[in-house]
């Protein structure tokens, strides 16, 4: 699927689709008990090998269905709701990261000073594309500085380095070494980094942290969401590692009262086969956030049926009914595809959560599991019309 620029913006183009797309749409709101009906078919689905599932009422709170909503299930990339959230929870949205490179104070001595950017990228597609922060860019600008400074004699470099991430640093330092300059490295303290360099010769600053954080849901980036939950961590007080995420987390939940206990998490994109989530734990997140205002870029950062991210084709020919009117994050693994989000349904809007981890492995399985998923939400799916 082609990625549209972090930047732009097609309003026209998307009401036009959603226009196409949700024409047929005339019949009311299903009644309550029609909605239950239509949840208890997704859990009698052999396509998705009995799923974990849950429908909550988001007006009064109220759990419409479930079935093994307290299992702890495989999420996929719907762990990026989790980290997305501590997000929101422990970092400014207009944050941005600078990467500084330096001259170090000593002969041949190089300093990377940076904040840990996520949006540094090694692909030159995704820094075209996308505005990516290329790593490339930073090497180049460095070796012509360097080279002119020393006559075009350098050989070797000492790098130190504090705010890069280490593959970042063994990609520039091996970049460096295909033009001829090998260097060694090490990481220094924080406190430290700022006085080993004099004179700064290359720079580049990212997005703001919304902006990355809209891009990572879209279209669900697992390095930037592992990337941007180890940036929470730290913030929350929690050291940068799949420990420290987890400690944010469940620290993150018990703010919002909401029971963690059968939680397993080994990163924050949803990759690991060892993560474990509820379908419950999910839902009452979803619940919760919903209505509170500092929350709200995620709602409006989730991919939207049939018209944009990791949902822009979907329900197009499976539900033409739901286009425009579901907002969630989708979960594929080997094995699993997952959905948890929000449905319009006349006047009511539901939160729904699907996690089915036991569907057989390959492209055909999963692709039936997202049509059943598809087909229920979009007879659920209703505008909200004038006489409702």
């Amino acid at each position: 699927m082609k990625r549209a620029r972090l930047t732009q913006v097609v309003p026209l183009a998307l009401a036009l689709v959603a226009a196409s797309l949700s024409s047929a749409i005339a019949a009311p709101a299903l009644s309550t008990s029609a909605v239950q009906n239509a949840f208890a078919s997704i859990a009698r689905a052999t396509s998705l090998a009995h799923p974990s599932i849950i429908l909550i009422d988001r007006e009064n709170g109220n759990v419409m269905y479930e079935r093994d909503s307290t299992l702890p299930r495989k999420p996929a990339s719907v762990m990026k709701l989790l980290s997305a959230t501590s997000i929101l929870e422990y970092l400014d949205l207009k944050t941005r990261f600078t990467t500084k490179v330096l001259l170090g104070n000593q002969p041949d001595t190089l300093v990377l000073q940076g904040q840990f950017d996520p949006w540094m990228t090694t692909d030159y597609s995704s820094a075209r594309f996308d505005h990516r922060v290329w790593l490339n860019y930073l090497a180049n600008r460095t070796l012509s500085v360097l080279k002119k400074d020393s006559h075009g004699k350098l050989a070797k470099l000492k790098i130190v380095y504090y705010g890069l991430y280490a593959t970042d640093v063994i990609y520039f330092r091996s970049y460096l070494k295909r033009m001829g300059v090998s260097s060694t490295s090490s990481g220094v303290p924080s406190d430290q980094v700022a006085n080993l360099g004099k004179t700064e010769i290359a720079s580049a600053t990212s997005p703001t942290i919304g902006a990355i954080l809209k891009y990572t849901l879209l279209w669900s980036d697992n390095l930037l969401a592992e990337r941007l939950a180890r940036s929470a961590a730290h913030a929350a007080g929690f050291q940068m590692n799949d420990q420290g995420i987890s400690n944010t987390f469940h620290s993150m939940l018990a703010n919002f009262q909401v029971d963690s206990t059968s939680l397993v998490v080994h990163d924050g994109s949803g990759l690991s086969h060892g993560d474990r989530v509820t379908a419950k734990l999910i839902g009452e997140l979803l619940l919760r956030l919903r209505d509170n205002e500092k929350f709200a870029p995620l709602y409006g950062d989730l991919p939207v049926g049939g018209i944009s991210g990791t949902l822009e084709t979907r329900f197009r020919s499976t539900a033409p009914k739901a286009v425009g009117l579901v907002h969630a994050k989708t979960g594929t693994l080997d094995g699993t595809v997952s959905l948890a989000g929000y449905v319009e349904s006349g006047k009511h809007e539901y939160i729904f959560v699907v996690l089915a981890d036991q569907i057989p492995k390959g492209p055909y399985a999963a692709d039936r599991a997202r049509a059943s998923m598809d087909r229920v939400l979009g007879k659920i799916a209703s505008p909200l019309t004038a006489t409702q």
